[in-house]
């Protein structure tokens, strides 16, 4: 009777459109990303990502590079001796953040300062995250471009060269931010080569389809960013209380009109979690930054649409990636009580044709999903990771997997941190000494 009386209404018209996006989301999400990249890739023949040019020595902007250490101990030597001997720059100096450190990080920086006058280190008697150690030193930082560069992240040689050609330019006035494409530098264990697929998939396809959209960007890379600082002092620095500080200052910095970049042609070197318990550990918390930008900025885009109308198709997929975390994990957990109520009532063919019926849409989602890695894998590092398809499977079946489920777990959390509850303080990960690739 009910369903009888809503039959045929705009509400039941606007509720079978909504849930038809929502069930259709990840499918045409992959495909958009797909064209998007194509788009960035044939569209955009001279962009910047096909050249550059050598700076000479007395026409070279100073750089700081930043590195905000907490209880680094492991990586921070091999890091600056990489940076001070391998860089292909003469003008740039290294500011150490060390922020609360218990080990003996502050130790070794004192002692490569004797080695390296161009090194200087900001002690912070108290651990209060990356972001506070951040601000602190964007004014202690002689450069007026700030590359963010972590501890256990290796720029390629041509970096900071490669970086200068998005801001010398006059079309450049207005960017605010360059990000660069990271590769993952532990591959020795299964869940690292997983990673590696999925990276060149976010970066390699979704950045690219971003900046082919409107130039915008959800997150730089808080690893290695390199920032002009004048922009960072416009939007008061980073969020001290936000769980990551790299997506919340690429909202805050197009919101002010300013225009981030992404430069696929610049490579950087990290190290990924190894473990299950360390992979959740570190999306949750981008998840959790992710809703918190969304809370922070959903007022503006609602009251004044036409204003941020460039940056409105990234308010509009981060609202459906949130919505359909939590109608994934509600589906899902109907689907296998439904599954439970046929298989005790003996209702075999019900059984039998909702277990069809959810194959065939997963067997879709797969399908849109290869296209998606198939054409990141081949236009990152020009298809140097082409070999790591063998592990798409497991990306697409796992890591999707804990995206809507990280989403849905920290959304209470990510709504304290809006009403004032939130807290940068950071506990370095555990590192392993890089090892140099044969």
């Amino acid at each position: 009777m009910i369903d009888h009386i809503f039959e045929n209404t705009p509400f039941h018209t606007i509720t079978t459109i909504a849930l038809l996006i929502l069930c259709l989301y990840p499918i045409m999400g992959a495909f958009f990303w797909f064209f998007g990249a194509l788009s960035y890739r044939w569209l955009r023949p001279n962009h910047e990502d096909n050249k550059w040019t050598q700076l000479s020595p007395e026409k070279q902007p100073l750089v700081t590079i930043m590195i905000p250490a907490h209880n680094e101990e492991v990586m921070i030597e091999s890091t600056i001796t990489y940076l001070f001997n391998e860089l292909n720059y003469a003008n740039y100096e290294i500011l150490v953040m060390n922020d609360g450190s218990t080990d003996r990080t502050g130790e070794i920086i004192q002692r490569l300062e004797q080695q390296y006058p161009r090194l200087r280190m900001i002690e912070i008697v108290k651990n209060k995250g990356k972001a506070h150690a951040f601000n602190i030193g964007m004014y202690f930082a002689k450069g007026e471009y700030i590359l963010s560069n972590d501890a256990d992240t290796i720029p390629e040689p041509d970096a900071l060269m490669k970086y200068m050609n998005y801001f010398i330019h006059d079309r450049d006035m207005n960017t605010s931010a360059v990000t660069a494409n990271m590769d993952v530098q532990n591959r020795t264990k299964l869940i690292c080569k997983s990673q590696t697929v999925e990276f060149s998939s976010i970066v390699g396809v979704i950045k690219r389809s971003q900046a082919a959209v409107n130039d915008s960007m959800y997150a730089y890379s808080g690893a290695n960013t390199m920032y002009r600082k004048s922009f960072l002092i416009d939007v008061g620095g980073f969020r001290q209380n936000r769980a990551t500080e790299d997506i919340s200052i690429a909202w805050d910095h197009q919101m002010i009109g300013a225009v981030p970049r992404f430069a696929p042609n610049i490579v950087f070197h990290m190290n990924v979690p190894e473990t299950i318990g360390d992979l959740y550990k570190q999306r949750k918390r981008w998840a959790q930054g992710g809703t918190e930008v969304w809370l922070t900025n959903i007022k503006k885009f609602l009251r004044h649409p036409i204003a941020h109308r460039y940056q409105m198709s990234m308010f509009v997929d981060s609202t459906l990636s949130i919505v359909w975390s939590f109608f994934f994990i509600l589906t899902t957990i109907i689907f296998a009580t439904t599954l439970l109520y046929f298989a005790m009532t003996g209702n075999w063919e019900r059984f039998t044709h909702a277990i069809e019926m959810s194959f065939v849409f997963v067997t879709f989602e797969i399908f849109a999903g290869f296209f998606q890695l198939l054409a990141a894998l081949i236009l990152d590092h020009h298809a140097a990771k082409l070999k790591y398809l063998i592990f798409a499977p497991l990306y697409m079946l796992f890591f999707w997997m804990v995206n809507p489920i990280t989403i849905a777990a920290t959304f209470i959390p990510a709504l304290k941190t809006i009403l004032g509850y939130g807290s940068g303080t950071w506990v370095s990960p555990k590192r392993q000494a890089m090892l140099k690739k044969k």
